[in-house]
């Protein structure tokens, strides 16, 4: 069963909507043959791939890159590519051709926008012109310069009645879905209770509607910082580094390969 973004909508209240984030064709091939409904190419990439320090220096052009080969190891998932910075905040004509490249090139079935209430008419636009949308706010990492670091948000009233109007907002213009990123666990429960549409929490707690987390976090695989909120579900790194130790020392004492 091919997952659609109608399917994904009609699990709110019935079903925990599972998200995992994939940057190639075999970790997307892994998410898809593990069922996972929704397989995020999140601009994460620029830092747990790439090197980058932040989301912020990807291109369009390795996020397209990226998606296509996401795109090609996935056959039921639903595909969702992440729009890198400054590539939907100019003009809403250049936003739609950006966006309309994750379908046409890419294969993406739907694209991922970062920002609340102020993002309305762009994904009213996107949302008419057949390219779904799944919203994204809190913690949304394109701002980390205006927040001054990765830092929760919605910890205050003001801050939380914000969010709540950029949800509002989000869901009245069409977005299938909202991310909510590091925002305090009651403030995700009301918004998760006062949407039609599913939540999709990280950091979060455990009242929204489904959850995501970053590939190489699951299978702590990771080599920098991981989040307090992270749960490893493998622990491959040190099988990794003993892999490749035992690996190296077989080839330099001659032991690999046989004779």
């Amino acid at each position: 069963m091919a997952w659609t973004v109608p399917k994904l909508k009609a699990l709110k209240g019935k079903q925990k909507l599972v998200a995992l984030t994939a940057y190639d064709a075999l970790s997307a091939r892994y998410a898809d043959q593990a069922g996972i409904p929704l397989i995020l190419v999140g601009d994460s990439l620029a830092m747990t791939v790439l090197g980058y320090e932040t989301t912020l220096p990807i291109t369009m052009d390795e996020m397209v890159h990226h998606t296509a080969a996401v795109s090609r190891g996935v056959s039921e998932g639903l595909v969702v590519a992440d729009m890198p910075f400054m590539s939907y905040q100019g003009t809403v004509e250049h936003a739609i051709e950006n966006a309309g490249r994750f379908i046409k090139e890419a294969g993406a079935d739907a694209v991922k926008i970062e920002g609340g209430a102020l993002r309305g008419p762009l994904v009213e636009k996107l949302v008419s012109n057949g390219i779904p949308v799944l919203g994204h706010i809190g913690l949304t990492p394109q701002s980390v310069k205006e927040f001054g670091g990765f830092k929760a948000q919605g910890k205050t009233a003001e801050a939380a009645r914000n969010l709540m109007d950029d949800a509002m907002v989000l869901e009245q213009a069409g977005a299938f879905a909202i991310v909510l990123e590091c925002v305090p666990a009651e403030l995700a429960k009301t918004l998760s209770a006062a949407l039609t549409i599913p939540t999709i929490g990280i950091g979060a707690g455990p009242h929204c509607d489904g959850q995501i987390l970053v590939f190489t976090d699951v299978l702590g695989m990771g080599q920098g910082h991981v989040p307090s909120f992270v749960k490893k579900f493998a622990d491959l790194k040190p099988q990794i580094e003993q892999a490749l130790a035992a690996y190296k020392a077989d080839v330099e004492s001659g032991g690999f390969p046989q004779v």
